[in-house]
């Protein structure tokens, strides 16, 4: 577990609760704020996104559906009542009761004459209009009846007598009964062509598609029939939500196929998981004070904690490799278990979560006194979702050595994680206790008291952390932060100017960029100065090219600008670098939910309208995204 965890998701399995900073995460601001406000502009051209611990689910407002009462209704509107009236209809019935009148009686339809193209082609309009009235209201009875063959071939000749959507919408509904899907698209999409907002239809067909495995197809017409009824039908955005992890499922399986196995994540994904843990100098043997030939296995892992000092992307791919050969050569003696801990350790950053518990085990089984080697598995089991082995690990670390500071620290972690935080304070201030000297103790101390509502608390924590660590741009990264959260952006911005400052003059070639996509958030909150934020982001990103919070910051400013297509392109970035398959599907549900509008507004133009004007009201809400509630 990792200092990570300062402001995690509501669900930390399968995301990321451990190896980064989560309280600097879009992802997480993001996802905490539109989950407690359940709506949020997801583009400036208004759909809302709210993030679950399934995935992602459209909304726009949650204003309840508003009574028609206007005494003289346009065309326009009656079209609208129309379909209030479709959706209200009775289950015995694929019709509205209240459309059109009541044509002669049911038994009519026997005494129509022969109904086929070519006697419909002697027939008056007015005949027409009539035969087709009474034939779909025999088609309801039998309907009604489950008799759905009969119903079907009464609802064709009302077709052949008249095209009409709501005939096309029943036959269709028949063949759903019969789950005779690629019929229920047919037709559906038959009468969507005679009616675009037709909602019942559109309902039908995205049932079909999802029955058909074509997901993608179903969650645009799902997404469809949403902005149509301004997201007021809870099965309708329920089943958004369900077709984005789907299809965000279905897409991952692609991109964890294609991902090269051995390649790390950001440098400062990585710098973040690893000064989680107390620096401690190399043990004895190992340090540069002695030659080592690289051909050894004490050689190469000598060679592996050397590079990890460097703390670049460049150093931390030379360590990983080189605790590798460091097994494979063997003959390690005392640092056996050490090497075991140090492959695992990048094997989980890697994400081969399975093969680095492998090398856990074994590092315990020949040290059992290497506390350690119990925290790093208990993180892993924690990122796996598998809490109670995580605990159950912390305890056996805690009998091996109860004065290490690091065992309290990271079972504040786990307690931070789940909202425990009278517990988390409990086990900081023992960390701190044991060791005054880590910084992150008292970082995150703050943060849980901020948590637990005692902002006087933490924000006196957080000034004595400034006293006390002056020169760690940490401190004030994160003591931005909150200062962020509570709208004091000049305050904000200063210590994010701060941490920069310190990051160039400290660590030079090692930067960590989260002060700058820090700032990059204040001054959009502060003045929606897109154009600068944008600048701080793309900086980060030359500096790390990998850091995917960047990455997702950037898609995020994008998507405030109405610039979807961009926007897109960084959220299938953001999937290609995540870690593990639950952070690639969290990626992949925001690009796909982004994919969906474009495509929407391709499909049906009358909607883009429809959106920019349901947007205009709401727009200001869009910076909220970032502040987030912690």
């Amino acid at each position: 577990m990792s200092r990570a965890a300062a402001a995690p998701p509501p669900m930390p399995p399968p995301g990321r609760p451990l190896a980064i900073p989560v309280e600097s995460s879009v992802w997480s601001r993001f996802t905490n704020w539109a989950s407690e406000n359940k709506a949020l502009v997801y583009t400036i051209a208004g759909v809302a996104v709210v993030v679950t611990s399934a995935g992602v689910v459209y909304y726009l407002n949650d204003a309840k559906p508003k009574p028609a009462v206007q005494p003289k209704l346009s065309k326009k509107e009656r079209r609208k009542r129309k379909e209030a009236e479709r959706q209200t209809e009775s289950t015995k019935s694929p019709t509205t009761s209240g459309e059109q009148p009541k044509g002669p009686a049911v038994d009519a339809a026997d005494e129509l004459p022969e109904i086929n193209e070519t006697s419909v082609a002697t027939f008056t309009d007015e005949q027409r209009r009539d035969y087709a009235l009474q034939l779909k209201n025999a088609g309801n009875k039998a309907y009604g009846s489950k008799d759905y063959k009969k119903a079907i071939d009464l609802y064709s000749k009302a077709i052949l007598c008249k095209p009409d959507s709501i005939f096309y919408s029943n036959r269709a509904a028949c063949y759903n009964a019969l789950n005779v899907w690629d019929k229920v698209v047919e037709d559906t999409t038959a009468a969507i062509s005679l009616d675009p907002t037709y909602v019942k239809a559109l309902n039908r067909r995205a049932n079909a598609y999802e029955h058909l495995n074509q997901f993608s197809e179903s969650l645009l017409d799902y997404t469809a029939s949403c902005i149509i009824d301004e997201f007021k039908t809870e099965s309708s955005t329920n089943a958004v939500e369900r077709l984005l992890k789907k299809v965000a499922e279905q897409k991952a399986q692609d991109i964890i196929k294609s991902k090269d196995p051995n390649k790390l994540p950001s440098p400062t994904f990585v710098s973040n998981y690893i000064q989680s843990f107390r620096a401690k100098p190399r043990p004895e043997g190992l340090g540069d004070d002695v030659e080592l030939p690289e051909s050894t296995g004490l050689g190469q892992l000598q060679l592996g904690l050397k590079a990890m000092e460097k703390r670049t992307h460049e150093g931390y791919e030379e360590a990983a490799n080189a605790f590798e050969k460091a097994l494979e050569y063997g003959d390690l003696g005392e640092h056996e278990a050490l090497a075991y801990n140090l492959r695992g350790t990048f094997r989980n950053l890697r994400g081969a979560q399975e093969q680095a518990l492998e090398d856990m085990d074994k590092s315990i089984e020949l040290d059992p006194t290497y506390t350690q080697s119990y925290v790093k598995r208990a993180s892993m089991r924690l990122e796996m979702g598998d809490k109670d082995s995580a605990a159950a690990d912390l305890e056996q670390a805690l009998k091996q050595n109860d004065s290490d500071p690091d065992i309290y620290y990271h079972r504040a972690q786990l307690h931070f994680i789940h909202g425990e935080f009278q517990d988390a304070a409990k086990d900081y201030q023992k960390s701190i206790d044991l060791d005054p000297s880590f910084i992150f103790s008292h970082i995150q101390l703050g943060v849980t008291q901020y948590k637990m509502g005692s902002v006087a608390s933490s924000m006196a924590t957080f000034r004595r952390c400034v006293k006390n660590f002056d020169k760690v741009p940490d401190v004030y990264n994160y003591y931005g932060e909150l200062l962020l959260d509570q709208a004091k952006y000049e305050e904000a911005i200063q210590k994010f100017d701060t941490a920069m400052e310190m990051e160039k003059q400290t660590k030079p070639m090692a930067m960590n960029v989260l002060p700058l996509i820090n700032k990059a958030l204040a001054l959009f909150q502060q003045k929606s100065e897109f154009s600068e934020a944008e600048k701080l982001c793309e900086k980060a990103l030359i500096i790390d090219p990998e850091c995917d919070i960047a990455v997702a910051t950037m898609a995020q400013l994008l998507l405030q600008q109405g610039k979807i297509t961009d926007a897109l392109k960084y959220f299938e970035r953001a999937a290609e670098l995540a870690r593990t398959t639950g952070e690639i599907v969290n990626a992949l549900s925001y690009a796909e939910a982004t994919r969906t509008q474009i495509q929407v507004q391709e499909k049906y133009p009358q909607l883009a309208a429809k959106l920019q004007g349901m947007g205009a009201g709401a727009a200001g809400m869009g910076a909220g995204a970032f502040a987030g509630g912690r």
